[in-house]
């Protein structure tokens, strides 16, 4: 006991005396934690510049360019005479979509048929096509549901609609960005710093040595533990105050979720472990990490579900500690998952963290005499 307390101390004293460690396991948090989520701070796209085309030109047409005008998603920049020089304002980047507001629209109207109204997007840019035609899209169908006022006074009170859509969003309440990207990209933060963190201890003291490394299994499980301590704080910090801060969904499970925490961190740091024990500079480190971090959140499925995923994919994403862990930590912190809910999530953390440790203690272990 006393040469893992021993090796602990010395572990978290190297953490701290080496600025490239620090910089990565400690600043790099405290930093994504304020800047990352900074890149969604407005949850939705808003304000983006659209062309509208009226070739109407009736006080029904003025009262819709008004009422697109007032959208949150969208801001009327332009109102060219025509479809082609609006398309030449699109090409050259200056408006984002279009709308087409046709001849005639106000008569077919209060004649009782239904005015048809033309919506383009920038197809080079799919995420903000789709604010902008959504966006229209609600704002049209509101807009209409007036205009339907207006038509009952010539052609008698429309029938009303049998069912009506009321859509109400569960766990992502605003339906933004920053609530579906950044808590699940937080715990890849946590997991590729330590990692990076591990590998530059590892790969720096190999370089010195100019071999192999070989630890007694009490002198690694000393230097397990420093690891294991520094990714609890990380991932507490980003579950609890940066979760808070920011506002994202929080609290959901705080126990399952101190548990996902837990066994994420004894999964994550014996794989740290074995991956860094390959290094044999500290600069493998960083190539590492830029490597593989976008692949490792593509595979959690937490962006893309796992039925749509091919199998092997699937199954090699099972031997990754991010992909039950992120999928954990997010379910029980902002959907409040229960514990049987996540079972599977953390049987297969328990036994990535078994799995490699014994790889771990096979790459470290002590050389025969």
């Amino acid at each position: 006991m006393r040469r893992i307390a021993a090796t602990f101390r010395a572990t978290l004293q190297a953490v701290f005396a080496d600025s490239s460690a620090r910089a990565v396991m400690i600043g790099a948090i405290l930093l994504y934690s304020f800047f990352y989520p900074a890149a969604y701070r407005h949850q939705v796209a808003s304000d983006l510049p659209i062309a509208v085309v009226d070739a109407d030109r009736s006080a029904t047409s003025r009262e819709l360019v008004r009422h697109i005008d007032a959208l949150r998603a969208v801001r009327v920049v332009a109102q060219p005479t025509d479809l082609a020089q609006a398309r030449a304002q699109l090409e050259a980047g200056q408006v984002d979509g279009i709308v087409l507001i046709p001849a005639r629209l106000e008569r077919d109207i209060l004649r009782g048929g239904s005015g048809q109204l033309v919506l383009l997007g920038n197809g080079a840019y799919l995420s903000r096509a789709s604010a902008i035609l959504n966006g229209l899209a609600e704002g049209i169908t509101a807009f209409a549901r007036g205009q339907a006022v207006r038509q009952a006074a010539f052609m008698g009170p429309p029938q009303a609609a049998p069912l009506e859509l009321v859509q109400r969003p569960l766990y992502n309440t605003r339906e933004g960005y920053g609530s579906s990207v950044v808590p699940g990209v937080a715990e890849l933060i946590v997991h590729q710093t330590l990692l990076l963190g591990i590998g530059v201890l590892l790969g720096s003291r190999r370089a010195q040595r100019g071999r192999r490394l070989h630890f007694a299994p009490p002198v690694l499980l000393g230097m397990a533990a420093a690891f294991a301590l520094v990714a609890i704080c990380g991932l507490l910090y980003y579950a609890g105050f940066t979760a808070w801060a920011q506002d994202y969904p929080r609290g959901g499970n705080v126990p399952g979720l101190l548990l996902a925490v837990l066994l994420f961190a004894l999964a994550t740091v014996p794989f740290g472990l074995f991956v860094g024990s390959f290094f044999t500079t500290r600069e493998r480190a960083f190539q590492y990490v830029t490597a593989v971090s976008i692949p490792l959140f593509f595979l959690s499925n937490l962006s893309w579900p796992a039925l749509a995923s091919p199998p092997a994919l699937v199954a090699l994403a099972r031997l990754l500690p991010t992909t039950a862990g992120i999928n954990a930590i997010v379910r029980t912190q902002q959907m409040g998952a229960r514990v049987p809910e996540v079972s599977a999530e953390l049987l297969n953390l328990l036994l990535l963290a078994a799995l490699y440790t014994a790889l771990a203690l096979w790459r470290f272990r002590p050389r025969q005499p």
